[in-house]
C-alpha cells in the first residue's frame, strides 16, 4: 500500500517513477564541434573515449543545433523554444523571457531532481538565472543532497572552442598534410594547419569526456545513468560556426541508456547502431523531461525522442542566423535529413562579413586575401560574394554544400516545398527576426518579445509573406505595390518595402524614405541608395544621412549598428566623414545587456 501511495503521489507531480526507479540524466557537451569524430566515421580523428561510448550508445545521424553559433543554440536548450520565438536569436543579446515561462531545470527540480552545469550559460536573457541548484566551475552531482536523489548534470567542455584553434604556439599531433580540406576553403599551409589544430583540440576534448565518465564509472553511477553527448553547433572553423548551413548546424548526438531503463528507449534502440530520426535542440528540453517522467509545458516547441512522452519524427529541422556580433544579417534554413534549403533576407550582402572575432583565425585571414587576389576557384571564392535569395543543396552528392541547385528546373517543386515549410513555421512560431532588432525592442517596451509576437498573429503572417516576397527579386511583387506599401502605418511593412526596393534599385522612392521618422526603415532606405545607380550627389547626403543614424545617443544601440554596418559595406568615405564618425559617442551610458561594445567596434573600423 505504501508503495501504491508513492507512485500515486508521483503520478499527481506529473512523474512515472519514485525516485529511486528515475534515471539520472547526464549531458557531456563540447563547444564548436561538429561530427568530426571517430564514430562518425572520420578516419583523421582521434576520439577513442567517444568511439567507445558510441558502442554503448544510439547515434544520431542528423542532430541539428537550430543556431550555429553559441548563445542562441544554447537559448533554445534552455528554454525548449526555438530562439527566434523569443527575440534571442541574435549573437549576442539579453532580452525579457514571457513572466510565466519556466526553463527546464526549474522543471526538473519540481519534480525533485538535482540539477548542475558546469559551467557555461551564455543565454540570450537579460536575467540570466536559469534555475540551477548549482552552475559554476564546482558544480556536480556529486554534491547532491543524498544518493537517493536522482540528478541531471551538464559538464561542457570548451578545449575545442574557436579560440583554441588559433592558440600559439602548438605543435600539431595530427598532420596538416592529411587534414580533410573542405571544398570551399583554400588548401594552403595556413589552412592545414588550423584543421589539424582543430582535430587535435577535439582529441584533448575526447580525454576530457573519458574522465568524466570514469568518474561515473567509479561512483557506481553508470547503470542509473542515461548519457547524452552532443557539441553545441559546428566546427568553429569559418563557415560552419556561425553560418545555418548543415556545416553550421550538424552535431554529435550520442545516447546511451542502461539496460534498466530500456523501456524509456525509441523502438530504433540498439548500442552502437544509429538513427535517422530528425532531432534538434529544440527538442533537448523536452526530452530531458520526458525521461524524468514530466510532461513538457505547451510553451515548449520541441518534441521528445526519448522517454515517456517521446512524440512523433519530424519531417523537417530549422535554422536561424541572425546579427552575428557586430554584423546584422538574418537566414533561415530547413533541412529533411538529406536536403538543406537555405533563405537569406539580405541577399545583397556577402555570406561572410569582418566579424572580427572570426577574423583572428589565420584560416579567415589567408583565405580573404586569396580572394582579394582574385586566386581562389569558384567554389572558395564564393562565399565572399553576395547571395542569391534561396540556395538548395543535396548533402549526398555534395556534402560540402556548394552547388546550388535551386534555380535549376528539376528541383522547383522541391524548393517550393521546402520555402512553404520554412514560411509556415516562421508564422507558426511567430518569429521575432521580422522586425528589425531595433524596432523589436522598441515595441516590447516592458514585456517581452515573445509576449509582444503573441499578439501579433496577424501581422505575424503579413510581415513574413511580405519580406519572403520583398527580398526576392523574381518575385511577382511590383515596385509600385512596394511603393504603396512602404507608406504604411506599420514600420515593420515599411522596413520590408523597403528592402524590396532596395533591391531593384528604385532610386527616386528610396531617396525619400531614407528620411522615414523610423530609424530602422530609413537606415534601409539609405542602404539601397548606396548600392545603387544614384548619382555622387545622392549618395554624399545618404552618407551624410547615415553618419547622423550612427549616434547611438541620438537612435539608440541598435539601430546605431544598423547604420555603421551600412556604411561600413556601402559607403565611400572621405577624411571628414572619418573625423566626423570618430567623434560620435562609442555606447549608451547604459548599454542594453552583452553588446555594449559592438558599436565601438565598428566605429574603430570606420574610423580607419
Amino acid at each position: 500500500m505504501k508503495k501504491l501511495a508513492l507512485a500515486m503521489w508521483f503520478a499527481i507531480l506529473g512523474v512515472a517513477h519514485a525516485a529511486d526507479e528515475r534515471p539520472n540524466i547526464l549531458w557531456i557537451t563540447s563547444e564548436d564541434n561538429g561530427q568530426q569524430l571517430g564514430c562518425y566515421g572520420d578516419e583523421y580523428a582521434d576520439t577513442p573515449n567517444l568511439d567507445r561510448l558510441a558502442e554503448r550508445s544510439l547515434r544520431f545521424k542528423t542532430c541539428w543545433s537550430n543556431a550555429p553559433v553559441c548563445a542562441p543554440a544554447r537559448t533554445t536548450i534552455i528554454s525548449g523554444m526555438y530562439a527566434t520565438s523569443l527575440g534571442g536569436q541574435h549573437m549576442r543579446s539579453g532580452v525579457r523571457l514571457p513572466r510565466e515561462l519556466k526553463l527546464y531545470p526549474e522543471l526538473l527540480r519540481e519534480a525533485g531532481y538535482y540539477c548542475t552545469n558546469n559551467s557555461k550559460t551564455d543565454y540570450n536573457f537579460a536575467d540570466a538565472d536559469a534555475g540551477w541548484d548549482d552552475s559554476g566551475k564546482k558544480a556536480s552531482y556529486k554534491n547532491r543532497p543524498d544518493a537517493n536523489t536522482p540528478f541531471f548534470a551538464v559538464f561542457n567542455f570548451t578545449v575545442s572552442h574557436e579560440s583554441k584553434i588559433r592558440v600559439r604556439p602548438h605543435t600539431p599531433v595530427h598532420d596538416p598534410a592529411g587534414a580533410p580540406i573542405p571544398a570551399y576553403h583554400p588548401d594552403t599551409p595556413e589552412v592545414r594547419r588550423d584543421w589539424a589544430q582543430y582535430y587535435d583540440k577535439l582529441t584533448e576534448m575526447d580525454t576530457l569526456v573519458g574522465k568524466t565518465l570514469d568518474e561515473l564509472d567509479q561512483a557506481g553511477l553508470r547503470d542509473s545513468t542515461i548519457i547524452f553527448y552532443y557539441g553545441d553547433h559546428g566546427s568553429g572553423m569559418p563557415r560552419s560556426k556561425r553560418q545555418p548551413f548543415d556545416s553550421g548546424l550538424r552535431v554529435p548526438l550520442l545516447v546511451s541508456i542502461p539496460k534498466k531503463f530500456r523501456h524509456l528507449a525509441p523502438k530504433d534502440y540498439a548500442d552502437g547502431e544509429e538513427s535517422d530520426r530528425l532531432v534538434g535542440f529544440v527538442d533537448l528540453a523536452p526530452t530531458a523531461l520526458s525521461l524524468a517522467g514530466v510532461k513538457s509545458p505547451t510553451s515548449m516547441q520541441g518534441v521528445p525522442f526519448l522517454g515517456r512522452f517521446a512524440g512523433e519524427a519530424k519531417q523537417y529541422l530549422f535554422g536561424y542566423r541572425g546579427r552575428m556580433d557586430e554584423r546584422v544579417d538574418m537566414v533561415r534554413s530547413c533541412t529533411d535529413g538529406r536536403y538543406v534549403y537555405l533563405r537569406y533576407f539580405y541577399p545583397d550582402r556577402p555570406y561572410l562579413k569582418h566579424v572580427d572575432y572570426m577574423f583572428q583565425t589565420p584560416t579567415t585571414r589567408v583565405w580573404k586575401e586569396l580572394f582579394d587576389a582574385g586566386k581562389l576557384n569558384e567554389a572558395q571564392a564564393k562565399f565572399w560574394k553576395t547571395r542569391p535569395a534561396e540556395e538548395l543543396f543535396d548533402l549526398q552528392s555534395d556534402p560540402w554544400e556548394v552547388t546550388n541547385l535551386a534555380d535549376r528546373p528539376e528541383y522547383q517543386e522541391r524548393v517550393e516545398v521546402m520555402r512553404a515549410a520554412v514560411a509556415d513555421w516562421m508564422i507558426q512560431t511567430r518569429d521575432t527576426g521580422l522586425m528589425p532588432e531595433a524596432e523589436m525592442h522598441e515595441r516590447v517596451g516592458e514585456t517581452s518579445p515573445r509576449e509582444y509576437a503573441m499578439g501579433a498573429t496577424n501581422a505575424s503572417q503579413r510581415w513574413v509573406r511580405l519580406a519572403m516576397s520583398a527580398t526576392d527579386v523574381e518575385s511577382d511583387l511590383k515596385p509600385r505595390q512596394l511603393v504603396r506599401l512602404s507608406a504604411n502605418e506599420d514600420s515593420v511593412i515599411r522596413f520590408w518595402a523597403v528592402r524590396g526596393l532596395a533591391l531593384r534599385g528604385e532610386v527616386d522612392a528610396l531617396m525619400k524614405l531614407t528620411e522615414d521618422a523610423n530609424a530602422s526603415v530609413a537606415i534601409a532606405a539609405c542602404d539601397g541608395v548606396l548600392a545603387s545607380s544614384a548619382d555622387d550627389t545622392a549618395k554624399r547626403s545618404v552618407t551624410q544621412r547615415l553618419i547622423e543614424l550612427s549616434d547611438v545617443e541620438a537612435v539608440g544601440h541598435f539601430a546605431a549598428v544598423a547604420a555603421l554596418n551600412v556604411l561600413d559595406t556601402r559607403a565611400e568615405l572621405n577624411a571628414e566623414d572619418r573625423k566626423r564618425i570618430s567623434e560620435l559617442p562609442r555606447q549608451l551610458r547604459k548599454p542594453p545587456p552583452r553588446v555594449g561594445k559592438y558599436v565601438g567596434r565598428l566605429l574603430d573600423k570606420l574610423a580607419g
